[in-house]
C-alpha cells in the first residue's frame, strides 16, 4: 500500500533478466570467480567473500611469514573504510533527493509506509533484545534490564555516532569490571563486532521484505532464508563505518535478487533512523555474548558481577579514561582493537 504507482519497467528490466537467470545451480556456481580479482572488478560480493576466506586461511597457514601481508591488508582496509566515510558525508543530500523522488512519484502516502517500516524495525529489535537476548542473559542469571542500565553510557555514545565501533574500548572495560575474564572479553567482543551483528541482520532481512512488497516481487520462504543466509555473510565487518549496513544490503540484493536493487532508493531517506537501532542491537548482543561465554568457560566472577550491577560502577568518562590507560599499558590489547577496527 502507498506504492500504487506503476514502476519504471525500462529501468528495472535488466535486473529482472538477471533474476530470471539466477537458478540455485547458477547461484552456487557464481560464487566461484573467474580470476582472483574478477569479483572485485564486477562487484560480485559473494565472489569477493570467497576469495577473502581463502586468502585468510592461506595467511593463517603461513604464520609469521605473512605478517607483512597481514599489515598491508589492515592498512588497505583502513583506507577503504576511510573512502566510504568520505562518501557517506554526502548521504544527507542523497537521502533528501531519494525522499523527494519517492514522495513526488508515489505520493505523500509513502511516508506512512516508511514510518511503519522504521517502527516495525524498532519494535523487532526491542523484542529481540528483551525476548531472545533476555533469555540468553538469563542463562548467566543476568537481568537484561539491569545489564542495559549498566552499559547505558556506551548505548548513548552509539546513538550519537550511529556506530557501535566508537564504544568498543569502554565496553570492554565495563565487561571486565562486570566480572568477565579479560581474555574472554578480548576475544569475544572484537570477534563479535565482525561476526555477531544481530541488529544488522534484522535490518537487512526486514528491509528486503519491505522492498519486495513495495515492488510487488514475491519471495518464497526458501528465498527469504536464502536472503538471510547471504545477509549473515555480507554483513561481516559492517560496523566499521556509519552507513555500511546500507551498502551491504545493496550487495546482498545484488547477489540474491537483483531486480530489488532499484527499491534501495526508497530506503535511503530513512536509513539514518534505522542505523542507530541496528548499532544498539549489535552492541547489546556482543555484551551479552561476552557474559555468557565467560560463564561457560568458568571465568565469570559472580560476586563481582552482582556488585557491579547493583552499584552501577563507574561513569562513561571514567571508564573511557581507564580504557585508554589499559590500552597504553597493554600492547596486546591495543593490537586487538586495531584488528577489530580494521574488520
Amino acid at each position: 500500500r502507498g506504492f500504487a504507482a506503476a514502476g519504471d519497467e525500462a529501468a528495472i528490466d535488466k535486473y529482472r533478466k538477471q533474476a530470471a537467470e539466477h537458478t540455485p545451480q547458477d547461484f552456487i556456481l557464481n560464487i566461484i570467480p573467474t580470476t582472483m580479482i574478477s569479483g572485485f572488478a564486477e562487484g560480485e560480493i559473494l565472489q569477493v567473500l570467497f576469495v577473502a576466506v581463502l586468502f585468510g586461511f592461506a595467511l593463517m597457514k603461513q604464520g609469521d611469514r605473512a605478517r607483512s601481508v597481514h599489515q598491508l591488508v589492515e592498512e588497505a582496509s583502513h583506507v577503504m573504510f576511510g573512502i566510504i566515510a568520505i562518501l557517506m558525508q554526502a548521504a544527507p543530500i542523497g537521502a533528501f533527493g531519494a525522499m523527494a523522488f519517492t514522495v513526488g512519484r508515489y505520493g505523500v502516502g509513502t511516508l506512512g509506509n516508511l514510518i511503519g517500516l522504521v517502527a516495525t524495525f524498532y519494535l523487532t529489535a526491542v523484542a529481540f533484545v528483551i525476548l531472545v537476548l533476555g533469555v540468553v542473559a538469563a542463562i548467566a542469571r543476568v537481568n537484561i534490564f539491569r545489564f542495559l542500565y549498566y552499559i547505558r553510557g556506551e548505548l548513548l555514545l552509539v546513538v550519537a555516532t550511529s556506530s557501535s565501533e566508537s564504544a568498543l574500548p569502554s565496553l570492554m572495560t565495563k565487561l571486565e569490571q562486570l566480572g568477565c575474564a579479560k581474555a574472554v572479553v578480548g576475544l569475544v567482543v572484537p570477534l563479535g563486532y565482525s561476526f555477531n551483528l544481530d541488529g544488522t541482520n534484522i535490518y537487512m532481512t526486514l528491509s528486503t521484505l519491505f522492498i519486495s512488497q513495495a515492488m510487488g516481487v514475491h519471495l518464497s520462504f526458501a528465498e527469504q532464508m536464502q536472503v538471510m543466509a547471504v545477509a549473515m555473510l555480507t554483513s561481516k565487518g559492517a560496523t566499521g563505518v556509519t552507513g555500511a549496513g546500507f551498502i551491504t544490503l545493496a550487495a546482498t540484493l545484488g547477489s540474491v535478487r537483483p531486480e530489488l536493487l532499484p527499491g534501495m532508493a526508497v530506503l535511503l531517506g530513512v536509513d539514518k533512523f534505522m542505523a542507530e537501532c541496528r548499532s544498539l542491537t549489535n552492541i547489546v548482543g556482543n555484551g551479552v555474548a561476552a557474559v555468557v561465554v565467560s560463564l561457560l568457560e568458568g571465568e565469570l566472577d559472580r560476586e563481582m558481577m552482582n556488585r557491579a550491577l547493583n552499584e552501577g560502577l563507574g561513569t562513561g568518562q571514567d571508564l573511557q579514561s581507564e580504557s585508554n590507560d589499559d590500552l597504553g599499558a597493554d600492547p596486546e590489547s591495543g593490537s586487538t582493537l586495531e584488528q577489530t577496527s580494521t574488520a
